[in-house]
């Protein structure tokens, strides 16, 4: 039996029976109807693989004018649809018009019951090839970025990095979900592809979505993907980011921005496991591996009620929380030395080492950035060296670089000394958060909500 959904049009009740009577004995699933006119229904409502169209409807018509209009029109949805026409009337220049225009074949009627078999068996082989080639297309385009982004490994000796490291290693071959907490540059993505690699999809597609920056009907198209006509520049369909990533894995980053609304549907589809496009009623069943990440308190989120509670149930089945390094001290010079290396091959300078005054410096600093700060530190560093070593110069790095009241003595506790920070570095760029938010090394999102916090 075929897997494969007939759609057969014709006007004649016998040539329906007896399409359906044969089609039913190798195709899981076949529908008939009478006028082609049901065609937009159909479509929206059933996922088609194969079409069977008659070329005439009104009565003594034989020019095939009608088959051809509602060829047009069904390539028009969606320009991979398979077409077969049928017709009574074998004129060759007829065929010729018909396959020119974009049918697959032309059957005559009446038919051969193995040469129709034959035919439909060849045109869903072709209709499966061109959805595989259309995925890849498709992701192809939507992963250009991730593909050419050069993940880093997990990299640390602390005890707080060992234990994620062992868990992750029990949790990685499951298809458990994976939520990953923790501030902002502590290292979520780097955990999340390595989760992936170290999964039994680890050959199909990691794919990464940055829920912070997707609102409204954006998250929607993003996610589910959109029907042609569903929105005013929907000119094609197209598939959403669940699909994508059938069979493999996929990491909604920054869950904790989406509003009550939007976790609501993002929820109905994890339950379900079935997206619907927008513009469409038919739900499309998805196969992923979900991971999951925020740097947001989604424990009090959910106490205030501006989280879901069962969403957060059904995201951390296993739940993972990334220390800041200032608390992971063990791996500042390995990541350092890890990052030198990397960006001296790229800058292709050959500086060797780090020196003892520049150790001590990255030792001492508070890091309120983690580890994409330190990765941006030792990038600078090797642009601006001229010598075959970082010195402390080179990392421009100075506890008080935002003004002498960020002591590192008595009576200031670790917070105290972020508020201090953050206010001078809004202070010194005179309220431009960009900047400020670039110079301590956090995004616009992570110094806002450091703003609230503090009050300031």
């Amino acid at each position: 039996m075929i897997p494969a959904h007939i759609l057969v049009i014709d006007d004649d009740d016998d040539i329906l029976l007896s399409a359906r009577l044969l089609l039913k004995q190798h195709f899981s699933q076949v529908t008939t109807c009478k006028s082609p006119k049901e065609i937009n229904v159909l479509l929206s409502h059933h996922d088609i693989d194969m079409v069977l169209l008659d070329m005439n409807y009104q009565k003594g018509a034989s020019d095939g004018r009608e088959g051809l209009y509602w060829l047009e029109h069904i390539l028009s949805i969606d320009k991979d649809y398979v077409v077969i026409l049928m017709t009574a009337y074998g004129h060759v220049e007829l065929a010729v018009q018909a396959i020119k225009k974009g049918a697959t074949d032309f059957i005559l009627k009446p038919w051969e019951n193995e040469k129709l078999y034959a035919t439909l068996s060849a045109a869903f082989k072709l209709r499966q090839s061109s959805r595989k080639v259309k995925k890849l297309e498709k992701i192809n385009g939507s992963l250009q970025k991730d593909q050419a982004r050069k993940f880093e490994h997990i990299l640390g000796n602390s005890p707080a990095i060992r234990q994620l490291q062992n868990t992750l290693i029990k949790v990685a071959p499951t298809d458990a979900n994976v939520l990953i907490l923790g501030e902002n540059g502590t290292g979520k993505q780097v955990f999340a592809y390595e989760l992936h690699q170290q999964s039994l999809r680890k050959n199909q597609i990691f794919m990464h979505v940055d829920l912070g920056s997707l609102h409204g009907n954006l998250f929607e198209s993003e996610l589910f993907g959109y029907a042609k006509g569903a929105f005013t520049d929907a000119r094609e369909d197209r598939p959403g980011r669940f699909e994508l990533a059938e069979n493999g894995t996929l990491f909604l980053d920054e869950i904790g921005n989406l509003s009550l609304p939007l976790q609501a549907k993002l929820l109905s589809v994890l339950q379900n496991r079935t997206v619907t496009r927008l513009g469409e009623s038919k739900p499309r069943n998805v196969n992923i591996r979900l991971i999951t990440a925020t740097n947001m308190p989604l424990d009090d989120m959910v106490a205030k009620g501006t989280f879901r509670q069962d969403l957060l149930f059904r995201i951390n089945t296993v739940e993972l929380m990334l220390p800041p390094l200032n608390q992971r001290s063990d791996d500042i010079l390995l990541l350092a030395t890890h990052f030198l290396a990397s960006f001296s091959a790229k800058y292709h300078k050959q500086i060797t080492q780090i020196s003892d005054t520049a150790a001590k410096a990255l030792l001492a600093y508070h890091w309120p950035g983690n580890v994409r700060e330190l990765q941006h530190v030792l990038e600078r560093a090797v642009i601006m060296t001229d010598g075959d070593q970082v010195t402390e110069e080179d990392l421009q790095l100075n506890p008080q670089r935002f003004g002498s009241s960020v002591p590192a003595g008595k009576g200031m506790d670790l917070e105290d000394m972020e508020k201090a920070m953050v206010s001078k570095a809004i202070e010194h760029h005179k309220g431009n958060i960009s900047r400020a938010a670039a110079e301590l090394g956090l995004t616009r999102a992570a110094l806002y909500r450091r703003i609230e916090k503090f009050g300031l």
